[in-house]
């Protein structure tokens, strides 16, 4: 009756496995006709829900349930990493066996050509086998590990308290004063020392060796997938792309302003700092517009020409360069570029980015500015036709309505595949964003 009852109370919540009914009738419960319905409903298999087990039929029982509450080990395997993905290397191994894990707590770390995949535990229990180590190439399906989830890792022993000192010990005699020890013999005085003559003077000390003489200099690492991969493409950019750059400098004195009288009110509405990627991205997104050419691709003897502007911004992890991408870019607002910019900036930081986060594009932006350059030549992410370089923000004498002023000056470097585009519309390109980013008001006028 007391297992009917709480059945009956938690059944909202939790399932009754079919083994109630086979407890209940060795208890000789005399249930009514309805009651016994009511139990075979609740009595339905279990959905990935906890098996319910009171504690008075637990205790009469003498066999463990498979279910995932009671300690079901299941075999931990590497999903599917990407359609272009089929093995990565272990990176990291954050459990052993033993470990007590939580659900969706990272078990391993897996490095491919293009992230770092976190391996999570479907449940939670203990660790029971790793059956990778470091650095060894794995297979998607393959299984890398085992948990026995609904067990709890035992706990660790306490370290036994040391029990005081016996105070006979603490009243050991200590050791005699140095007084009791025989006195020593005074030592017979030394006469006066004579007044010494000059000496010599001394040879040259020999120059002191190396601390490190003998010890190698130079060390030889591995390297990792992901830097293999972005070795592979870059340098098949380089061998496949007719690469020419084209310069522009930028005024950013309007758009400092604009930024300064409105960043505390954007930042204040929307949770996230106004920068200046999000202008350039929302310039970006208007001259792929008026310059459909910049956001094509060769594809073998065909161009095809994208609808949609999906833009990969470049981010450096502490892993290497990754390039998440902006979904349809032309259509986010200033705040919507700034939050999905700081939401993919975060994971690329974390190791938690995926393939879906990096897939498409169809222009990047790279800034090299955030770590002081002046100006460059950046290469294009293959396979897209075209990369926007943004640099350093510093004061030059400029001419002004006939005056010579400091303005803060930005260069701006456009690389383009000179197979599909010309130079008239790389230029073109570049000049619009050069205007936008002065004027941003260009963008509400379309002009």
């Amino acid at each position: 009756t007391l297992a009917l009852g709480r059945a009956a109370n938690l059944a909202p919540e939790l399932q009754i496995a079919p083994y109630v009914l086979r407890e209940v009738a060795s208890l000789e419960v005399q249930a009514t006709s309805r009651a016994l319905s009511s139990l075979r409903r609740l009595a339905s298999p279990c959905s990935g829900h906890a098996i319910y087990e009171p504690k008075e039929i637990r205790s009469k029982r003498h066999f463990r349930s498979t279910g995932p509450a009671f300690s079901d080990t299941v075999s931990v395997e590497v999903p599917q990493m990407g359609d272009s993905i089929s093995e990565g290397t272990i990176a990291a191994i954050e459990k052993k066996p033993g470990d007590a894990v939580a659900e969706d707590e990272v078990i391993l770390q897996i490095e491919t050509d293009k992230v770092t995949i976190d391996i999570r535990s479907p449940g939670a229990g203990v660790i029971g086998e790793i059956l990778v180590s470091m650095d060894d190439t794995v297979e998607v399906g393959q299984t890398v590990a085992s948990i026995t989830l609904g067990e709890v890792a035992p706990k660790a022993e306490e370290p036994k308290k040391e029990k005081p000192a016996k105070k006979t010990e603490e009243a050991a005699p200590s050791p005699k004063p140095a007084a009791e020890k025989p006195a020593e013999k005074p030592a017979p005085k030394k006469k006066a020392p004579a007044a010494p003559t000059p000496a010599a003077p001394a040879p040259a000390a020999p120059a002191t060796p190396r601390a490190d003489a003998g010890q190698p200099r130079e060390r030889r690492v591995a390297m990792t997938r992901m830097r293999k991969r972005i070795a592979e493409r870059l340098k098949g950019a380089q061998n496949t792309f007719a690469m020419l750059t084209t310069f522009n400098e930028i005024d950013m004195t309007n758009i400092m302003q604009f930024r300064k009288q409105y960043k505390d009110i954007f930042q204040e509405k929307h949770g996230v700092k106004l920068g200046f990627m999000s202008v350039f991205v929302k310039a970006a997104a208007d001259a792929l517009k008026q310059v459909p050419a910049v956001n094509g691709v060769i594809d073998g003897s065909d161009i095809i020409y994208k609808d949609f502007v999906d833009i990969s911004v470049a981010v450096a992890s502490p892993k290497g360069l990754v390039v998440p991408v902006l979904r349809d870019a032309d259509q986010l607002t200033f705040a919507g570029v700034e939050k999905n910019i700081a939401l993919l900036g975060q994971k690329a930081r974390d190791g938690t980015i995926s393939i879906d986060d990096m897939a498409g594009g169809t222009f990047s932006i790279t800034n090299g500015g955030v770590f002081g350059s002046l100006l460059s030549t950046p290469i294009i992410n293959p396979p897209q036709s075209a990369i926007l370089g943004m640099h350093a923000t510093n004061q030059r004498p400029m001419v002004v309505n006939g005056e010579i002023v400091a303005r803060p000056m930005m260069y701006v470097a456009l690389t383009y595949d000179h197979r599909l585009i010309d130079g008239r519309e790389a230029v073109t390109f570049l000049k619009r964003i050069k205007e936008v980013v002065e004027d941003p008001a260009r963008l509400l006028l379309d002009v």
